[in-house]
């Protein structure tokens, strides 16, 4: 079993930066793709960035491309999510999430597991 914990979230004013980390426990942390994705209140639960298992690879949703970054450390079992120029519609629950490949997207289905999530309120 896997478990993920995120921390970092909180309240921010528009224009500043947060970062979350996610830390990973349960497996070999290294051999596998890591993602992030947010749900806002009323919305569904959408992509925002992932990472290859190598860091060789990122993806981003085009809505947050150019202002957050996904990195890992794999000797802490840790991804992060460095989030610059936030923006009130950046509101939401962010969750942590480990797929059971090692490579990975967009795409829900690739994540096996999820962390319990992390709220982030920007303010305008």
């Amino acid at each position: 079993q896997v478990q993920l914990v995120e921390s970092g979230g909180g309240l921010v004013q528009a224009g500043g930066s947060l970062r979350l980390s996610c830390a990973a426990s349960g497996r070999t942390f290294s051999r596998y793709a890591m993602g992030w994705f947010r749900q806002a209140p009323g919305k569904e639960r959408e992509f925002v960035g992932s990472i290859y298992w190598n860091a060789a690879n990122t993806n981003y949703a085009d809505s947050v491309k150019g202002r957050f970054t996904v990195s890992r450390d794999n000797a802490k079992n840790t991804v992060y999510l460095q989030m610059n120029s936030l923006k009130p519609e950046d509101t939401a629950v962010y969750y942590c999430a480990a797929s059971s490949r090692a490579v990975a997207g967009p795409s829900q289905s690739h994540y096996a597991y999820w962390g319990q999530g992390t709220q982030v309120t920007v303010s305008s």
